[in-house]
């Protein structure tokens, strides 16, 4: 039974730690006798739970008072979990589901490199010149950062940030301001291990990565 699917904390103080769905309903809450508790106040005492179904797995919503997003899309009734999905509980716990036919790897090695900076994609992480950023981006940052680093130094405009940043929205909302706050927040984040600037501004066009010496 070593192919059971498991929950990995992805940020906060539970980060790395993992528990095997056992069980055809896996109950996530604040309650004690959830069979995972997340002792937050912002989860409600029944949150989430992970039900098997015919060899497939589902995530749904107990009528959470705060909460759930799948890869960043709020989730309501309940919807189909796959390898590599975060779930995100209240906005206070980020988990990835590792399903049985696991692509992802239960232990956190870094991918051979080529450029300073390199992006896993499955498990959402990032690494410059070898060094694991942590704690992990927001799934703004990442979606950001995974735009530019797929363009391989091309620029992405304001308009394709919108598309995969805020999908559905169609820049409503989304100010020149809001795209701004975002990018400098990933320099800072970048920048907490390398001061070298990977994300160039282009005036009048958007932006892309200078991705280092190779």
């Amino acid at each position: 039974m070593d192919e059971q699917p498991v929950l990995i904390a992805r940020e906060g103080e539970l980060i790395g730690q993992r528990w095997t769905i056992d069980t055809d309903e896996f109950v996530v809450g604040r309650g004690s006798d959830s069979n995972l508790v997340l002792p937050e106040r912002q989860v409600s005492r029944y949150h989430i739970k992970v039900l098997r179904r015919d060899g497939r797995f589902f995530l749904q919503d107990l009528g959470s008072k705060n909460g759930t997003h799948l890869n960043g899309e709020q989730v309501t009734g309940t919807v189909p979990l796959q390898d590599g999905d975060e779930i995100q509980i209240a906005l206070c716990v980020k988990l990835v589901f590792v399903g049985t036919d696991a692509t992802l790897p239960l232990t956190f090695e870094p991918p051979t490199y080529q450029g300073a900076l390199t992006i896993d994609e499955s498990q959402r992480s990032v690494y410059i010149k070898g060094q694991l950023l942590s704690p992990p981006l927001s799934l703004a940052q990442f979606r950001l950062l995974e735009l530019l680093y797929v363009g391989n130094g091309a620029v992405s405009s304001r308009e394709d940030i919108i598309e995969v940043v805020w999908p559905g929205t169609e820049g409503i909302g989304v100010s020149e301001q809001a795209i701004d706050a975002l990018v400098r927040r990933l320099r800072d984040r970048l920048n907490e291990v390398d001061d070298y600037n990977y994300i160039v501004t282009v005036r009048g066009h958007g932006f892309r990565l200078d991705n280092g010496p190779h």
